[in-house]
């Protein structure tokens, strides 16, 4: 399989590339921070404020609100109260982390089951979907990466000074609580992030693995931190790669990918010093020659491997597909409504929630009025595949969707009628 066609395929979905924006971007500001966290033997927080994560998103989804809104302040929150119940308490560490986690996790279980229920969204928050971020997500995302990167740079030194020997940090007049405070607060800033594309179970392992694979082969912090950065793309790149190519869970693709590169780092590891440097370089150029140029499709296909998370980028990021060409495959379906002259028609395929079937995917389809063959409907269940402008049309106070018909045609070979993306 050629890799520059794939990467040619994927750069034609708008929600790949803002996917693949974004995690870049979170994967630099988790590698950078991780490398200090382990060192601090601290690596578990971001395991910690992703369960807070979790709470704080489940009572955002309960309140309507912007999850991004809601859950940075209370990470945050939470990020500091940890470093104080660790400092001045004697709840120290893992406790302190598995007090807080805990609670955060139950708190949002209990929310959940009082409000919406054990959904979709539910399940993306625990085990990443990335695929369908709206534009203002990305653009608060892109914001606050950037912040974390400068911050970081700004303040390189003291946490370096803070990482390796706090208390001669302290002695040396360098203020540890405010860097302390600084670097937790930087995480809870990542972890919140992250979570969309990893999910509350895995994003502490884009903080750990990166930098513990780095150190298999390199020692110092410098060198460390540059390495980890590239590991965490790089990997994290691939494992997009994959789960578009074989369907799989994204989230659980790229932490699969990070196990296979701390495993050849382990290895050359364990070579001797010149090899092992000439190995590790060379492991990194070939890691690297993956990214290309790219171009986009002409139309926007549905396609069966990631139909329903095709179809929710259109209804979340519809603004930048009206008037756009859409074909897509699945079954033809009626509808008759209360109140209703006329029937509307369906393309559609059926989709699973967290614990079953409890929807379906697709999208309103309709000849246009001056159409020819404005009459001619297919059987209901039909495999059709449909081809139209992507329009909208306001009814009893609503705007809907729909896509106007340029072809419907009834084919003999039948897709999958029930999909998992």
């Amino acid at each position: 399989m050629n890799i520059f066609i794939i990467l040619s395929e994927m750069a034609g979905y708008n929600f790949l590339v803002r996917a693949v924006t974004v995690g870049a971007l979170v994967s630099v500001c988790a590698a950078l921070l991780g490398v200090s966290l382990v060192l601090k033997r601290y690596s578990m927080i971001g395991d910690g404020l992703s369960h807070v994560g979790f709470g704080s998103l489940a009572l955002a989804t309960a309140l309507n609100a912007a999850p991004l809104l809601v859950s940075i302040p209370l990470v945050t929150a939470s990020a500091f109260l940890l470093l104080r119940l660790s400092e001045n308490s004697k709840i120290k560490g893992d406790a302190a982390i598995a007090l807080i986690s805990t609670a955060a996790l139950a708190i949002g279980v209990f929310i959940i089951s009082k409000t919406t229920g054990m959904n979709t969204d539910v399940c993306n928050y625990l085990f990443g979907s990335i695929l369908a971020m709206s534009k203002n997500d990305v653009y608060l995302s892109i914001v606050l990466s950037i912040t974390v990167l400068v911050l970081f740079l700004m303040f390189y030194h003291k946490i370096f000074a803070i990482t390796f020997d706090e208390t001669f940090a302290r002695a040396s007049g360098v203020n540890t609580k405010v860097y302390n405070t600084l670097s937790a607060c930087l995480t809870a800033i990542t972890v919140v992030l992250g979570m969309r594309m990893m999910g509350a179970m895995l994003i502490s392992s884009l903080i750990i693995f990166p930098a513990l694979t780095s150190m298999r082969v390199f020692k110092k912090y410098g060198i460390v931190t540059v390495c980890a950065v590239i590991i965490s793309i790089v990997c994290f790149f691939i494992g997009v790669v994959i789960s578009y190519v074989f369907a799989t869970p994204t989230g659980a693709s790229v932490v699969i990918i990070n196990i296979a590169a701390f495993l050849i780092f382990w290895a050359i590891g364990s070579l001797g010093k010149y090899s092992r440097k000439k190995l590790a370089a060379i492991s990194l150029v070939c890691l690297a020659a993956l990214s290309g140029c790219v171009k986009e499709k002409e139309f926007i296909e549905i396609e069966e491997k990631l139909f329903i998370t095709q179809t929710n980028e259109v209804y979340l990021n519809q603004e930048s597909y009206l008037e756009k060409r859409i074909t897509l495959e699945g079954l033809f379906k009626m509808e008759h409504y209360a109140g209703s002259v006329s029937p509307y028609f369906f393309v559609l395929r059926y989709g699973p929630g967290c614990c079953g079937n409890d929807g379906n995917a697709g999208f309103e389809v309709a000849w246009d009025k001056d159409a020819a063959d404005q009459e001619k409907y297919p059987a209901v269940d039909d495999w059709v595949r449909a081809e139209g402008i992507l329009k909208q049309y306001n009814e009893d106070g609503g705007t809907y969707l729909y896509i106007a018909l340029s072809k419907l045609d009834v084919l003999e070979e039948r897709g999958a009628e029930f999909v998992t993306r």
